[in-house]
């Protein structure tokens, strides 16, 4: 979705909803923009959050793995601004709908569990992989992507299963080389969907225009 963190939602930059919910969350001690983008490091500094860093080219392409971009501006803020993070929580701003109490939980589950090397926010999954949802084999046919001990017939006998969403990635300092969920040791925090809505195409931003609507006519 181009240029979707500058796209408005209610009047205001979807950029804007991350800052201000991680300005809002009590536990967060410092705040930075990732960007590779003069324009978006001007309507941050517009929103009230100045921008000093600017991402290098090599971490701003489409082939670079976004947990390389957040290493480099977490290794930036300590070495240029003396910041010394012990987690370090990343707010896509993709999902607009976000508490600070979504970021807040999600720290604190962090926290309570010194095994975890990072944990994610998710939600219960739409589907399941042990009873709706299929993968291809090789000669044509579909299966189901995870087949149970014994048959499921209704959904709700179905293992629980989630679906990430982006709201929170945090991690520990020290945990910062597990780039992604196949490496370490993952926690996860739960969360109502409706809060995390990750917004990937115009319908999804539609859908959060309306959530927007319906609670500013409570």
């Amino acid at each position: 979705m181009a240029g979707k963190n500058l796209r408005l939602l209610d009047g205001r930059p979807l950029l804007g909803y991350a800052l201000d919910c991680a300005a809002q969350t009590p536990e967060v001690g410092h705040v930075a923009v990732s960007t590779d983008s003069e324009e978006i490091r001007a309507v941050a500094a517009e929103l009230g959050f100045p921008t000093p860093y600017l991402r290098p080219l090599e971490l701003a392409t489409d082939a670079a793995a976004k947990i390389d971009a957040i290493r480099h501006v977490t290794a930036w803020t300590a070495e240029t601004l003396g910041f010394e993070a012990d987690l370090v929580v990343d707010l896509d701003v993709g999902v607009p709908l976000r508490l600070p109490e979504d970021v807040s939980g999600a720290i604190a589950s962090l926290e309570r569990d010194a095994t975890l090397d990072a944990l994610v926010t998710v939600y219960p999954a739409e589907r399941s992989p042990y009873f709706n949802m299929v993968e291809a084999k090789g000669d044509g046919s579909f299966v189901l992507v995870k087949r149970p001990p014994e048959p499921v017939l209704r959904r709700q006998d179905a293992p629980p299963v989630f679906s990430i969403t982006p709201a929170v990635f945090a991690w520990r300092r020290h945990s910062m080389h597990v780039r992604h969920l196949f490496e370490g040791r993952w926690g996860i925090h739960p969360m109502p969907i409706e809060r995390g809505i990750d917004i990937d195409t115009e319908h999804e931003l539609k859908l959060v225009q309306y959530l927007v609507a319906e609670r500013s006519s409570r």
